[in-house]
């Protein structure tokens, strides 16, 4: 007789390095079996990938990528993006949200980028150790954990698991990170329970379960992969 698999418990897993990688290898064969290939989404230069992300925050991907469409027929190149002035950008950006905001702060990570490279390349970055280029990332303005970890995940080739709003929800649920916990936190947590090589898929397989099944307002746990694994589900 075959053995279930133990519900996560409705705690805090431990912050250790011994903690269940098991259980997180069972998520991540299940949402395999159900969503199909894990891979990363799309294949942007980091420098894209880094204004796509920042263009993304607090509103949705369709908006997003509108705005950067939109930035990307208006300039021909980066060095006029950050010469622009900034409410002409605003102007371009606006479908994308929040930009009196956004703009001055895509501006301030191009003139960083250009102070630090001498260009708006940030290849190099592909080929640094993953804790530095995290440290590079994340001391450009702006720019935080959840925005780093896209970059490094989608354009660098590196193993990272954004926490965006579905990772971050999902997580919670299934009992990966304490319920309380912060982004920032949930963050370093998952960043140390997820084996090494799995992480990317796994985000991109928590954020399948989030949009489809697992909503914010009422996740369909009669359809999850995952039902009985999640404290959540019993609840």
């Amino acid at each position: 007789m075959s053995r279930r698999p133990r519900p996560f418990p409705a705690g805090a897993p431990s912050e250790a390095p011994n903690a269940d990688r098991r259980r997180v290898r069972t998520i991540l064969r299940r949402l395999g079996v159900r969503f199909g290939e894990l891979g990363a989404p799309r294949a942007l230069d980091p420098l894209e990938e880094l204004v796509l992300t920042v263009l993304s925050q607090h509103t949705s991907d369709r908006n997003a990528d509108r705005a950067f469409a939109a930035l990307r027929a208006a300039y021909p190149d980066w060095r006029a993006v950050e010469t622009a002035p900034t409410d002409e950008l605003a102007a371009v950006i606006r479908v994308g949200g929040l930009a009196n905001t956004k703009a001055p702060r895509i501006q301030a990570i191009l003139r960083t980028i250009r102070e630090r490279e001498g260009a708006h390349d940030l290849s190099r970055l592909a080929g640094l150790p993953e804790p530095q280029a995290r440290a590079y990332l994340t001391s450009l303005p702006g720019v935080g954990p959840k925005t780093a970890a896209v970059v490094q995940g989608f354009a660098l080739g590196h193993d990272a698991i954004p926490v965006d709003t579905h990772v971050h929800r999902v997580a919670r649920r299934l009992g990966l990170v304490p319920e309380r916990a912060s982004a920032e936190r949930a963050d370093r947590l998952l960043h140390e329970l997820v084996p090494a090589g799995t992480r990317t898929a796994l985000h991109v397989g928590l954020i399948r379960l989030g949009r489809q099944i697992c909503g914010a307002r009422r996740p369909c746990c009669e359809v999850c992969p995952l039902a009985d694994l999640c404290p959540s589900a019993r609840r």
